[in-house]
């Protein structure tokens, strides 16, 4: 029998989930969705019972694709209880789907958890009252320290079906029925009788430290520096350390010099085929290529990622910068919660286009995997660059920058017009700043790397087997003889340029490495440097990143992404280029 958590979005029932099932966990997509729900196995001593974490939801009338997936696990008929994890200082908020629940005719634990920063608020809720006028089991809890744990287990094995005659006569005062699906207004008068006497405020409310950075983050005036802070030290961590130290370390010294070699050798020795060696350790081989840019390069970046990612969530800013960044995303038809991905894509853009799932609506997720693909350089191709440009003048870098951000705005601008369908509203629960607990942030790592071990790597072995069978077939060389005129002749750059837009498909950064070597050998003059980085942050992304963009939007669209964003990198290369030389020879120096 399964045992469902349910609850609005940020009531902490992932740190429920992990409490109750330990390390016994699978994630998987939703069928026929790109949904992912987590289930786990939780054993009560000698019972065991399958727990599965449910998308957030506001209610169980469905307004977007995690709350159809949310209504459908819970119309299945293999549920033991439901455990509703609530908010403790948003009781009166998360009581309306609790009666949405409890009309179900299922066994229901109400799980008030966060209770410690309700007390910190002075907010005191009667746990033995509130269980007697709704007729189930209620159980506090702080999921972070794992308090309140045990009992919530003792609760969902006494769960019963809900009701008692207090709510039965309330209902009957009010003129409602339990067993019928009430309006929200309905069902906020009846949370709002309900929580007369059993809830109570002892001490006004205080402004605590957190709730003054928390303000700080989320004001435009001191939000905006605050951000910038942050994604410098994001840039450091994942670009710069992540990137560059463990990148090396395990590119050049673990592979490079021991793993690499070895199968190169032992492949040799074992395989007297040319053509699998060649598969295996080649140029374009699985071990070679595929093993070392999945495990060597991708994997500390992402690593690096993911737990900066976790500390952003669990210290509860993430909210706050969706909140800020909000106006901004409403113009390109999205929502604040755009940004997530956003970011994620300044370390890795195939792991954000797999993240763009947290959009609600399908509009939202091809304008985001739109943009990824479009404008965010990945950290890897993002520090070669900036290398490029810290050589050149602040006049380069900053008309790099413009450009990128201009490309996005208005690209998305006219893809949200174009783009059937409409924007979700933004409606973002905001959790208090708290001190991020390190145990928490682990444990999400490791189901985040585990996910993309599964998601991602397969990508790079079909990918590098792809690029295989091009070379081999001559395909990779009629494509740099189709590339050559537009390089040389549209962009004016020297033709070995072309080698850099090809090796940019197959990794980002080595296409971005090679311009930087034309640049020190002085084959690039300013203008050519600052069109060719704008053309290939605005190319086609690494074929890993295609692949899974392809594998998210579905092939038609995938494609069409794919062929817009090669098309118009070139149109905006051909426009900067002519721009540029046509105020040079009028004696305009703008670099």
């Amino acid at each position: 029998m399964n045992i469902l958590l349910v609850g609005n979005p940020n009531v902490g029932k992932s740190v429920i989930f992990n409490a109750l099932t330990g390390s016994y966990v699978t994630v998987s997509n939703y069928p026929g969705t790109t949904v992912e729900v987590s289930k786990g196995v939780a054993r009560f001593g000698s019972t065991s019972f399958n727990v599965i974490d449910t998308p957030g939801v506001n209610s169980l009338t469905p307004h977007s694709e995690d709350e159809k997936v949310t209504r459908d696990i819970i119309s299945r008929g293999d549920i033991a209880c439901i455990v509703h994890v609530v908010d403790s200082k948003n009781l009166k908020r998360s009581l309306p789907l609790a009666l949405e629940l409890m009309a179900l005719k299922i066994p229901v634990v109400l799980n008030l958890n966060m209770a410690d920063e309700a007390a910190e608020r002075g907010i005191h809720i009667n746990v033995k009252k509130l269980s007697e006028r709704l007729g189930l089991e209620i159980v506090e809890t702080v999921a972070t320290t794992k308090e309140g744990i045990h009992k919530l287990k003792e609760a969902i094995l006494k769960a019963r079906l809900p009701g008692s005659d207090a709510l039965n006569n309330l209902v009957k005062k009010e003129a409602l029925s339990i067993d019928k699906i009430l309006s929200l207004r309905q069902r906020g008068r009846l949370a709002y009788k309900l929580l007369e006497g059993a809830m109570s405020i002892s001490k006004p409310l205080e402004k605590s430290i957190s709730e003054k950075i928390s303000r700080l983050t989320t004001r435009p005036i001191t939000g905006l520096p605050i951000l910038l802070v942050v994604l410098v030290v994001l840039y450091l961590f994942v670009g710069k350390f992540a990137a560059g130290t463990l990148v090396d370390l395990l590119e050049h010294g673990v592979f490079g010099k021991y793993v690499n070699p070895f199968f190169i050798n032992m492949v040799s020795r074992l395989t007297p085929v040319p053509v699998i060696r060649e598969l295996l350790v080649g140029q374009y081989g699985v071990i070679t290529m595929a093993m070392t840019y999945s495990i060597a390069i991708i994997f500390p970046i992402v690593t690096a990622f993911f737990i900066f990612f976790g500390i952003l969530e669990d210290s509860g800013y993430l909210p706050r910068l969706s909140v800020l960044s909000d106006r901004l995303f409403k113009t390109m038809g999205l929502n604040g919660r755009a940004i997530l991905p956003m970011v994620l894509g300044l370390g890795c853009g195939t792991m954000a286009t797999l993240t763009a799932r947290i959009l609600d609506t399908k509009k939202e997720r091809i304008l985001v995997s739109l943009l990824l693909t479009l404008a965010i350089p990945c950290s890897a191709q993002l520090g070669v660059i900036m290398g490029m440009l810290g050589g050149s003048s602040i006049k380069a870098l900053l008309i790099w920058v413009g450009i990128i951000l201009s490309v996005m705005i208005i690209v998305g601008l006219f893809a949200s017009k174009i783009v059937p369908g409409s924007r979700t509203p933004f409606i973002q629960e905001i959790p208090p700043i708290r001190l991020p607990q390190m145990t928490n942030i682990l444990i999400k790592t490791a189901a985040r790397l585990k996910w993309y071990l599964k998601e991602a790597m397969p990508l790079f072995v079909l990918g590098t087997f792809i690029l295989f069978i091009s070379d081999r077939i001559g395909l990779l060389r009629t494509f740099e003889h189709f590339l050559r005129p537009l390089i040389v002749n549209g962009l004016a750059l020297p033709e070995k340029a072309t080698e850099s837009f090809i090796v940019g498909f197959l990794r980002r950064d080595y296409g971005a490495a090679g311009l930087y070597m034309l640049a020190r050998a002085g084959q690039l003059d300013k203008i050519q440097m600052l069109v060719s980085l704008v053309v290939i942050t605005l190319f086609v992304p690494c074929i890993a990143q295609l692949f899974v963009t392809i594998k998210e939007r579905g092939f038609k669209i995938g494609c069409a992404i794919g062929s817009f964003v090669f098309v118009f990198a070139f149109l905006v290369g051909y426009i900067l280029n002519f721009a540029l030389r046509q105020l040079a020879e009028r004696g305009i120096a703008i670099l």
